[in-house]
């Protein structure tokens, strides 16, 4: 059987086959265009390939989407893709089974297979990028909820006031994600009394990555930002041992590049409020699959569809 991943990005796509029973090999990689041009390069990539009629085709994109129809729907970060009937489009051309699946699910399939996840049955996926979405696998299965919004753990409250996340102040993405980080270190640094790089980047361009680069030079603002991230990280990750009890929770993107800075705090906070036993089982690890996550992710999809 034939397996083909698309990776769909805002910036980015890449068509991508397996290598192997643990490896995932990059076909190509190309810019997002507007929808026809980027199907269209889709699919002269995927003619190349000659896929046999039984192939299974996965398709990773961000959300809105409808999964179950096959449908993207307006994502805001590919402006023009209203209702594309990826799925059909796919099937139509070239036969065989396609599935579709929001990044965050489909990047949690990609870990427990090919990285950070494998040999665990209960685990937990935080993209913890520009947002902040989950995907999680339940007893060797993908938990996906009655409607395919399981997981959307970023609009989770976790204070009366924060960081806007979601479209809701104090929660879990405002205060956690790229996004939100950015926002935070705007407050903090008008409150600064101190000397710190951050006070010399205007505002509006300040970003989680000025921050990552200042507590690299050990400037302290930056270092007790990190501090409060991991904090509140803390925090929702003590909800989320307590009520899923998971053998392992995989952080992905600022996670892996800063958590030296934030896993200090983050655990002092989950020791203080999760159970202790489920504490002591659940591992805290960055994910491992970095630049290739998007390839592995959409054929990951095909490869879980498929039964493999």
């Amino acid at each position: 059987m034939n397996i083909i991943g698309l990776d769909i990005g805002g910036t980015k796509c890449a068509l991508s086959v397996p290598d192997g029973p643990d490896r995932v090999r990059e076909v190509v990689r190309f810019a997002t265009t507007d929808v026809r041009g980027t199907l269209d390069r889709f699919f002269a990539e995927i003619a190349q390939l000659a896929p046999a009629p039984d192939t299974v085709f996965g398709v990773s994109c961000g959300g809105p989407l409808d999964s179950a129809q096959g449908l993207i729907l307006s994502p805001p970060n590919l402006p023009g893709w209203d209702r594309i009937a990826i799925c059909a489009e796919l099937t139509k051309r070239f036969g065989g089974r396609a599935f579709l699946m929001n990044d965050a699910n489909a990047c949690a399939l990609a870990e427990w297979q090919f990285g950070a996840g494998r040999g665990c049955s209960s685990m937990m996926f935080l993209t913890m990028g520009t947002g902040m979405g989950a995907g999680l696998i339940l007893d060797g299965r993908l938990y996906e909820g009655v409607t395919g919004n399981a997981g959307e753990v970023g609009h989770l409250r976790l204070a009366a006031d924060g960081p806007v996340g979601f479209g809701k102040a104090g929660s879990f993405e405002g205060f956690c994600s790229g996004g939100g980080i950015a926002q935070l270190a705007r407050r903090r640094v008008a409150d600064f009394a101190g000397d710190s790089p951050l006070k010399k980047i205007p505002a509006e361009r300040l970003t989680a990555q000025h921050v990552g680069a200042a507590a690299e030079a050990g400037d302290a603002l930056a270092l007790a930002l990190w501090r409060e991230v991991g904090e509140r990280l803390g925090e929702a990750l003590a909800l989320f041992i307590d009520v899923l009890n998971p053998e392992r929770i995989v952080i992905g993107s600022i996670y892996q590049r800063c958590a030296r800075f934030i896993a200090p705090a983050m655990q002092a906070v989950i020791a203080r409020e999760a159970l202790p036993a489920s504490a002591r089982d659940c591992q805290i690890v960055p994910a491992h699959l970095g630049d290739e996550l998007g390839s592995c992710a959409a054929v990951a999809i095909a490869r879980y569809k498929a039964g493999h």
